[in-house]
């Protein structure tokens, strides 16, 4: 009994020290899943700790005073709200999405550029606005248009003291002395508007901005005047316009060159007054009869278009042709008839009639005639044409007959 006592008790033993050993291995598990667990844990905060300080960081970059993008979220009848990555959205008063008749311009999703006015309010709501986002990229763009010298668009708006209002986004100041290239007599003509302006001096602070439009329209007619230079030459096709008009002839504005086209050269009819045909800003196409690149003047045809009546007048109006002209011109010695656009035939006062003493043409025809009349010779090379009223019908003393 012993031995077995003994040996059941051996038995026993083993099985307990075993159990144990399971024991603390479970223990050791167990401790190790722990431990890893934590590990995990801390390791997890670790991670929303840095999260938070790169948001903490992030938000500090958006300060007040910055324009931020963000996207429209909600819409009521008092606010807009926007997402801008911040821990709650800012609002915005409906009234800066109204536009004049009232309808609201926002939609949920858009994209919009707008100022962190505030961060939080009382309510904890961030403060947004878009008015004041566009005017701080206006006066980005101000600021960038004066030191590059670009130009800026703008519209007259008003009469001011000394000058004129424009609306550029925001009220700048043109003086009268920069509103043209040319002094301008009444500025109000100019009310309406839109042109380019350079700008010549601003202060951000004092919401002041002076510009002129005169320099903008200097760099232009350079440019224009520089392209001109490359086009003009001997007998060139160029499209102006005209600029004055004098008892000579019309000044044409080319391009940054003005040229000069005599009245003569104008048409190869006759022309009273070189204002019957053209007005002040009238568009004109002339040919360059000659430059001058050293004193840049200029000399322009208009006749030179088209080809010269005469060269064919020869063969249109052989000698005894009959035709009808319109009279044009009356002096002591005859009437000067428009035959065709650029040809006029003279009819000598004696070749008015058989049997009348005429002594002056105006006795029997004026100015704005019809006539009809015979061809009694051509002379191209003299411009000359002589013509007869009175052959068309049968000298009456031929047939011993009298007329009174």
């Amino acid at each position: 009994m012993g031995n077995a006592a003994e040996e059941k008790a051996g038995n026993t033993f083993p099985a307990a020290k075993n159990a144990g050993s399971v024991s603390a291995d479970l223990k050791k598990t167990s401790s190790a899943e722990n431990g890893e667990k934590v590990d995990e844990r801390e390791e997890n905060l670790q991670d929303h700790h840095h999260f938070m300080e790169l948001y903490e960081e992030s938000l500090k970059s958006i300060g007040e005073g910055k324009v931020v993008k963000g996207e429209i979220v909600q819409i009521d009848k008092e606010f807009v709200l926007v997402d801008i990555g911040y821990k709650s959205e800012g609002q915005i008063r409906i009234a800066e999405f109204t536009d004049p008749r009232g309808g609201v311009t926002a939609k949920v999703g858009d994209q919009v550029e707008v100022l962190l006015v505030r961060k939080e309010n009382k309510d904890g709501r961030i403060i947004l606005s878009k008015e004041k986002a566009a005017k701080v990229k206006l006066w980005d763009k101000v600021e960038e248009a004066f030191k590059k010298q670009n130009s800026i668009r703008g519209k007259i708006v008003s009469l001011v003291k000394g000058g004129l209002s424009v609306d550029i986004g925001v009220q700048a100041f043109l003086p009268g002395s920069q509103a043209d290239l040319r002094p301008v007599r009444d500025l109000s003509t100019l009310i309406g508007t839109e042109h380019d302006f350079k700008i010549v001096k601003y202060e951000k602070s004092e919401e002041n901005i002076v510009l002129s439009r005169r320099a903008a329209l200097e760099v232009e007619q350079k440019a224009l005047r520089e392209r001109t230079l490359g086009l003009l030459e001997k007998d060139a096709i160029l499209d102006g316009i005209v600029t004055n008009i004098k008892d000579y002839g019309l000044f044409v504005d080319l391009g940054g060159i003005v040229g000069l086209l005599h009245i003569t050269d104008m048409s190869w009819g006759r022309v009273g007054h070189p204002s019957e045909l053209y007005r002040i800003g009238d568009e004109i196409t002339v040919k360059v009869l000659n430059f001058d690149r050293e004193k840049e003047r200029v000399s322009l045809g208009l006749k030179q278009m088209n080809p010269d009546p005469w060269t064919e007048a020869e063969d249109k109006y052989p000698i005894l042709t009959r035709l009808k002209g319109k009279v044009v011109s009356l002096a002591e010695y005859g009437a000067f008839v428009e035959v065709e656009k650029g040809i006029e035939g003279l009819i000598q006062v004696s070749e008015m009639s058989w049997t009348k003493k005429i002594k002056h043409p105006s006795q029997v025809l004026s100015v704005g005639n019809m006539v009809d009349a015979m061809v009694l010779s051509v002379d191209v090379a003299k411009r000359r044409i002589s013509l007869s009223m009175k052959r068309l019908e049968k000298n009456p003393g031929e047939t011993g007959t009298e007329t009174a």
